[in-house]
């Protein structure tokens, strides 16, 4: 029976990060997984993370199952980190799920329940794994204009006008903060235009918020999520600890959805309670267990705030390090974008064929786009970076 199944192609990045890993140039960049990294090029386990795994250790009775919406006082701090005191909790429902990508499935299933021939409308480009994630699930995913690649900036009143002409009813994904891949945002102003539109054609909106923390700070990386909350009736928000708690491996992440009224909210629990038992049961304790106890305590979460501004703070640094380094070796190209994206991410604006020599003649791994992760920019590589860039200009 198996041999009738097709050999599909390597997962792009996946595919990137072994190739990275059997080069062995020691100059060698990976600016191609999403993943943050510290100034030595690892991704660390936060000290305030290791703190709470220490408590937890010594204070966990049992391993028995969570129920269906998981950990019940870290849905209600995560709730409270998300919306803050925008929304009544009577509307709110959230629960867990495994990652942020788990969050986006689940969601995915309820919009099939809710509209079956409805597509879904996401910003051109988007994160590549919205596709698998929700496309996978049976949902069409369409286009709005999002981003100038000649430009390196928001097409906003392309956007605006697109979002004018969508149907009314039907659903329209959005990135919070840190848009992945361009790393531009739309000012509040221009969530607040955004917002009317919303609400004028009675659209769903659908927020994926990955990053929060780590444009900004939490409360203004939340400005849409609580503004837009404030103006309609109903919402959906998918949330990520993998980021700004480094919790990559644990798969942690909450899904709230936002109803009319409190009777509704009920029948979304019911919902989404079953939704997850058919596709993976419960969800893992361990990083929610860690991420309720830093949040429930004053001085961990101080910490906790200090670290994450301690990673904000580097990611903004490495992108004016390496724009000084470009205009030093390549002083007719501008490269500022880099400077008006925050986050992780954002566009090189380099064409396929450079990105190709950027790996094969200088050790420098990315994706056929030219989105960099600039987490994987290290301070005693810019140098080496800038100038491997100006070579294939």
């Amino acid at each position: 029976m198996f041999e009738g199944l097709e050999q599909l192609p390597a997962d792009a990045i996946l595919g990137l990060m072994a190739e990275f890993n059997g080069d062995s140039r020691p100059q060698k960049i990976d600016l191609g997984v999403g993943v943050y990294r510290a100034a030595d090029g690892n991704t660390p386990i936060l000290d305030v993370v290791k703190e709470a795994e220490r408590r937890l250790i010594e204070s966990q009775s049992t391993k028995a199952y969570l129920g269906t919406a998981g950990h019940a006082s870290f849905n209600m701090a995560m709730q409270q980190l998300i919306f803050g005191d925008a929304i009544s909790d009577e509307r709110l429902t959230t629960v867990q799920t495994p990652g942020g990508s788990g969050s986006l499935r689940v969601a995915a299933s309820l919009l099939k329940k809710l509209q079956p021939v409805s597509p879904l409308w996401v910003s051109e480009p988007t994160w590549n794994n919205h596709v698998p994630l929700l496309g996978g699930a049976g949902l069409e995913l369409k286009p709005y204009p999002y981003y100038d690649t000649q430009k390196h900036v928001i097409r906003v009143d392309a956007m605006l006008d697109a979002l004018r002409a969508i149907p009314q009813g039907e659903t329209v994904l959005f990135h919070a903060c840190c848009h992945n891949p361009s790393g531009l945002d739309p000012s509040e102003d221009e969530w607040r235009a955004i917002t009317d539109v919303v609400v004028e054609r009675e659209l769903l909106p659908f927020i994926d918020m990955a990053y929060q923390g780590f444009s900004r700070g939490l409360d203004e990386d939340a400005f849409a999520v609580r503004h837009m909350s404030g103006r309609v009736r109903e919402m959906l928000v998918a949330s990520s600890c993998s980021k700004n708690f480094g919790l990559y491996r644990d798969r942690v992440g909450t899904l709230s959805m936002l109803a009319e009224n409190g009777e509704s909210s009920a029948k979304i629990r019911s919902q989404l309670s079953y939704i997850a038992r058919t596709i993976y049961s419960m969800p893992p304790d361990h990083g929610a267990a860690v991420v309720s106890t830093i949040l429930n305590d004053v001085s961990l979460t101080a910490k906790w705030h200090a670290e994450l501004a301690q990673m904000r703070r580097r990611l903004k640094d490495m992108r004016a390090q390496l724009n000084d380094a470009l205009k030093a070796k390549a002083p007719d190209h501008d490269f500022s974008h880099l400077l008006r994206a925050t986050g992780m991410f954002c566009f090189l604006g380099i064409s396929t064929a450079q990105v190709e020599a950027l790996k094969k003649d200088h050790g420098v791994y990315l994706v056929s786009s030219s989105r960099i992760n600039v987490a994987g920019v290290t301070p005693d590589k810019v140098d080496y970076l800038a100038g491997a860039i100006a070579a294939v200009l």
